[in-house]
């Protein structure tokens, strides 16, 4: 452990002692005045580990901030980006205590997400489902999610947003940002104010900012639209539907290795928009030339890459209290997407337009392409008999799924644009059409045996079942079939009881299943060869997890707090292993190769200091290792007992907070400790500590056609800090000791932002 890990490893077990300590003793402070309740809260009443964030919280950040960025601050999560704001897709990681972001589950009212996989299939990101301006709160439950929620991915939490509601007065609020690398961000929002039949808003969203590397935009537009209504003698009643619409255009940043940093530095990038030099460099390093054969160099940059996503998420959401004792809530919901994933590869040539010459052009264009058509229905049921609260949960969802392997002629005198959709493909590897529908039904009882004393029981039943139809498979390989995951009995047990006014304990035990993804691509039993379908098909086992957790809350008029320790026993672990670049597409081979163990410890306190002046902390102590050895190629590879990927044992975040009416401002420290990108544990990067800070001015009651104005600054990554963001871009491999592995992407350098709004 070097100088910096140890001192900081210090600090954090300091406040969580000071945690431990001092929260008692302020509650006994009575010279200074009760201040409102913390921006951050800590789940009060709750069985299980449950922390959420406020309005405020996304208010406050740099305007276009990704959702996931804000909620980073949270205990037991890890985001990362190769991007200042977090938007980028390709880079974005999100994890949470030691599950990735594709064994978590995400909802936006009540609207599944999926598991927000680049690569879509189930559902879309945060950061396309609706503008940041406009979530007004999120709720994560880092160790199992209720058991209502929609999710067939959730063996670890769940990540739950909520759109803000429409104003009952009638105004526009308009916000310009603009920040380093030529960033502009446009948002507008107009609100009705209450009419006959409810109120609505309608938000529109623009953004452009070059990279910060290399050459290419990234470009987004959204369109968010929202109505409520109440009815009823006294409001018992209520209606509401969002529209929300988006286009994004990102240009890629290259994947890195540490031997390429080392080689060509932090801030090498691929080609684009120089399309000559990556003809050379296809000629020279990658085979396509007599007597000049592959190297692997040939990895090193490529022409470009983007991702373009246009997609239409639609909910409809009725509340209706049926009796004083009987509540039902249905959540109708549509997800259209259209997706590419551009990749200029030199691994297969464009053809001639003129078919007499012998001449190619030694670079195509290949594309994965994605179209979504899912229509769900989330329906629960709450029922109070006496000591009794009862939830009744349902969830169906059927989804259309289309997936397709594209090649596209790519000339000096035509290269496609990778800003847009490509036509008139040359060649298609592969085509499917994955049909996925998913059941789940959950029993849950809150029972409160005493004033102190709450019981909960319950349990789900999940099936996914994925038919999986090929189309085309040009290289006679591909499978197709059925497959499902079923678990009847998903139990969760949690406990609830209050020490004082002030203090609670919980406690909780749950069990969680994450279904099979239905795609070709990624970990799925579609990623493989026919023979390696048929050979695994009746004899895998969907991943499960068991998440053992209690804890401590504590709040005051000046604090909050929790503290929380886990164990998580992960089984029938899926790994797919791909062979060569991910640019070259190679089918991979799935197997349950074991578990996983966690066990951890999780603070979060917040301080109101003094009028207007708070200072939150969070700290994650995690220790996650596998339990088994895997046989790779019929070779024994000796991950027991070796550190899970992407999972650091130390995350420290700490943010002081002023908003004193006019002034506001924050300055924020997190700290990451070493993360290991080989399941041998000889490839990582080394820890690193980033600072933010952002501040600002708002006038109220300007007078005149403005009613609120302000003037926010931000810096990201304040002292300019080199560091690797994103780990396993393409994926994490057995061994690196060489760090050749092009799987890291390099963090953004500091950044400036500026945002002016006002609100009529």
């Amino acid at each position: 452990m070097n100088k910096q890990q140890l001192s900081l490893t210090q600090l954090a077990s300091a406040l969580a002692l000071a945690f431990v300590g001092a929260a008692p003793a302020l509650a006994q402070t009575s010279e200074v005045q009760e201040l409102e309740r913390v921006t951050i809260t800590t789940g009060r009443g709750q069985l299980r580990s449950v922390q959420g964030l406020t309005k405020a919280e996304f208010e406050n950040a740099i305007s276009g901030t990704s959702p996931l960025a804000t909620v980073s601050r949270l205990p037991g999560v890890n985001f990362q980006s190769a991007d200042a704001l977090g938007n980028y897709e390709w880079s974005t990681r999100f994890t949470v205590r030691a599950f990735s972001q594709n064994q978590l589950g995400f909802t936006l009212d009540d609207v599944p997400l999926g598991d927000m996989s680049y690569g879509n299939l189930n559902g879309l990101h945060i950061s396309r489902a609706i503008s940041s301006e406009n979530v007004a709160r999120a709720t994560l439950s880092q160790g199992a999610g209720s058991l209502d929620t929609a999710s067939s991915s959730n063996l670890g939490g769940t990540l739950q947003f909520y759109s803000a509601r429409a104003s009952d007065k009638f105004g526009v609020q308009a916000a310009q940002t603009v920040g380093s690398d030529s960033n502009r961000r446009s948002y507008v929002r107009i609100d009705s104010g209450t009419t006959g039949i409810g109120q609505f808003y309608a938000s529109y969203t623009h953004q452009n900012a070059e990279k910060w590397k290399g050459h290419g935009e990234q470009r987004q537009q959204q369109l968010n639209l929202k109505y409520e209504n109440q009815f009823g003698a006294k409001g018992e009643h209520s209606v509401s539907a969002f529209v929300n619409t988006s286009k994004r255009r990102e240009i890629d940043y290259q994947d890195m290795s540490l031997a390429m940093i080392d080689r060509l530095g932090y801030h090498w990038d691929n080609f684009y928009p120089d399309f000559s030099a990556a003809i050379t460099a296809s000629n020279n390093y990658c085979g396509n030339v007599a007597g000049k054969p592959y190297t692997a160099q040939c990895d090193d940059a490529y022409y470009a890459g983007s991702g373009l996503r246009d997609d239409t998420l639609a909910g409809v959401t009725v509340n209706t209290q049926l009796t004083e004792q009987l509540r039902l809530k249905l959540t109708g919901y549509r997800h259209n997407n259209d997706g590419r994933g551009l990749w200029y590869t030199p691994y297969v040539s464009s053809p001639d337009a003129n078919p007499a010459s012998p001449n190619k052009t030694p670079i195509s264009l290949r594309t994965t392409e994605y179209a979504i058509k899912r229509n769900g229905l989330v329906a629960t049921l709450d029922l109070e008999l006496g000591m009794h609260q009862f939830k009744f949960g349902y969830w169906h969802e059927g989804n259309d799924f289309d997936q397709a392997r594209r090649f596209y002629a790519t000339t000096p005198t035509a290269v496609p644009s990778p800003y847009d959709f490509p036509s008139n493909p040359f060649f298609t590897q592969w085509q499917y059409g994955f049909t996925t529908k998913t059941d789940q039904f959950s029993v849950a009882d809150a029972i409160t045996l005493s004033k102190q004393l709450t019981l909960g029981l319950g349990f789900k039943s999940l099936r996914v079942n994925i038919d999986g139809n090929l189309l085309v498979d040009a290289d006679k390989n591909k499978p197709s079939g059925s497959i499902s995951a079923n678990k009847g009995f998903l139990p969760q047990v949690g406990l609830n009881y209050q020490l004082s006014a002030s203090d609670e304990l919980f406690a909780s035990v749950s069990r969680n299943m994450r279904a099979y993804q239905g795609a070709a691509t990624g970990t799925t039993p579609f990623a493989t060869t026919a023979a390696g379908f048929a050979a695994i098909k009746s004899s895998l086992r969907p991943e499960t997890s068991d998440n053992f957790e209690a804890g401590w809350r504590t709040q005051g008029k000046l604090y909050e707090g929790a503290l929380t320790a886990y164990v998580v026993n992960f089984k029938d672990r899926l790994l797919g292993v791909q062979v060569g670049s991910g640019i070259q597409g190679n089918p991979t081979v799935l197997s349950n190769v074991g578990g996983v163990r966690t066990l951890g410890l999780e603070g979060a306190l917040s301080f109101r200091l003094a009028p207007g002046f708070s200072w939150y902390n969070s700290l994650s102590l995690t220790n996650s290792t596998y339990r088994n050895d895997v046989v790779s190629n019929g070779v024994a590879v000796a991950t027991s007992g070796k550190h899970v990927t992407d999972a650091p044992n130390t995350m420290l975040k700490s943010i002081f907070s002023y908003d004193q009416g006019s002034l506001f401002g924050s300055a924020g420290m997190d700290f990451m400790s070493k993360r290991y990108y080989t399941y041998l544990n000889d490839g990582s990067v080394p820890s690193r500590t980033l600072f933010n800070v952002s501040g600002g001015w708002r006038l109220k009651n300007i007078g005149g056609f403005l009613s609120e104005g302000s003037l926010q600054a931000g810096v990201t990554n304040l002292f300019d800090k080199k560091y690797i963001s994103t780990i396993g871009s393409n994926g994490f491999v057995n061994s690196d000791p060489k760090g050749n592995e092009q799987t890291l992407l390099t963090g953004a350098p500091r950044q400036f932002f500026i945002t002016f709004s006002a609100k009529l």
